[in-house]
């Protein structure tokens, strides 16, 4: 995805509301994105809209530079731009379940560091069903190319200079809870179908080009 700049914009889904059914309904799909992540991209405006120094910056910079913000919109950023950055990537990680797995490099990488796919799927639900309250799975690269799993919480984002995000599923409850209630579970087993492995390699491939 190409680094924007203040104002941040509402992306359009790059698919239809009913395109992720029957793991995602539109109605789910709907509510995550008009008005969660629209409400993260317009708080996140408003933080930024008297500080035009920091307008210029891209959201993977001001996540990275969190320390640096004046402590009037530390924590608004923080919350709303990981909430843009975060979602952004879950939807455009996704598309219509036709049961891909993956292939080329990723493949071979998921191979090397989790001993199968079966394994890595293993694990990457676990860190999901197991993250307590709210928060995010997420699967990343290291500057090495080598994959790790890491959990964050509420709407933090994982060391961006240290780790490219290759994928990453999201655990707050507005995510399922009108289709599953409390079966997160049931919701992230879901969730490995609608896994968009071309994207997903693509950005594994890209850090590994040092283009991430």
């Amino acid at each position: 995805m190409k680094a924007e700049t203040y104002p941040f914009v509402v992306r359009p889904l790059p698919y239809e509301y009913d395109a992720l059914v029957p793991v995602l309904d539109a109605e789910t799909l709907t509510f995550h994105h008009d008005k969660h992540y629209k409400t993260y991209v317009d708080n996140l405006n408003n933080a930024l809209a008297d500080y035009p120094e920091l307008q210029k910056q891209s959201l993977p910079e001001l996540l990275s530079g969190l320390d640096t913000l004046p402590g009037a919109i530390r924590i608004a950023v923080r919350n709303n731009g990981g909430g843009v950055f975060n979602h952004e990537l879950y939807f455009d990680s996704m598309k219509s379940p036709v049961g891909q797995e993956p292939s080329g490099a990723l493949a071979e990488a998921i191979d090397r560091d989790f001993g199968s796919y079966r394994q890595w799927k293993e694990q990457m639900k676990q860190s999901a069903v197991s993250k307590f309250g709210s928060g995010w799975a997420w699967l990343v690269s290291d500057k090495n190319g080598v994959l790790s799993i890491v959990q964050t919480a509420n709407q933090d984002v994982p060391d961006l200079e240290e780790y490219t995000p290759v994928l990453l599923v999201d655990v707050w409850e507005h995510a399922y809870y009108l289709q599953y209630q409390n079966r997160r579970a049931d919701y992230v087993e879901g969730w490995f179908g609608l896994i968009n492995w071309r994207k997903a390699g693509k950005r594994y491939e890209d850090s590994l080009n040092g283009n991430a």
